[in-house]
Parts: C-alpha cells; sequence; structure tokens
C-alpha cells in the first residue's frame, strides 16, 4: 500500500507532551491498515508497519527485549 506521508497524523509520546525533550517518538495511526512510526527530530525519515505488526513490536518491547540499559 502506498501512502502519501502528508496523510499521517502524527502524535508524540506522552511521556513528550509537556517536555522540552528535542527528540521523540511520534506515531500516527489514523490510515487504515498502517502504523506509522518516526523521530520528531527526523520527520521525513517514517517506518510503516501493519498493525499486527505494531502490536507484535509493543508487545516485545513490554516484555525487555529491546531494553537497551542491559
Amino acid at each position: 500500500m502506498t501512502v502519501n506521508p502528508v496523510e499521517f497524523e502524527f502524535v508524540k509520546t506522552a511521556a513528550c507532551q509537556n517536555t522540552v525533550r528535542k527528540s521523540c517518538p511520534e506515531v500516527a495511526v489514523n490510515v487504515p491498515g498502517v502504523v506509522a512510526l518516526r523521530d520528531s527530530d527526523r520527520p521525513r525519515e517514517i517506518v510503516t508497519m501493519t498493525p499486527a505488526a505494531w502490536t507484535d513490536f509493543v508487545a516485545a518491547v513490554k516484555a525487555g527485549e529491546y531494553d537497551l540499559s542491559v
């Protein structure tokens, strides 16, 4: 599926809403069948995935599979 990046309505994570953090993750779920992710510092670099892949990714993060503090 080809989606025009302008169609995405990105929102920042709750941790970045009221801070002066320069680089924050942003997610868009407004396009059916697509979840888009980007870094607020690099808004032109967009990663897209299916909702199922997003669910798997979030579950892996919650399980600590991507814990960078280890």
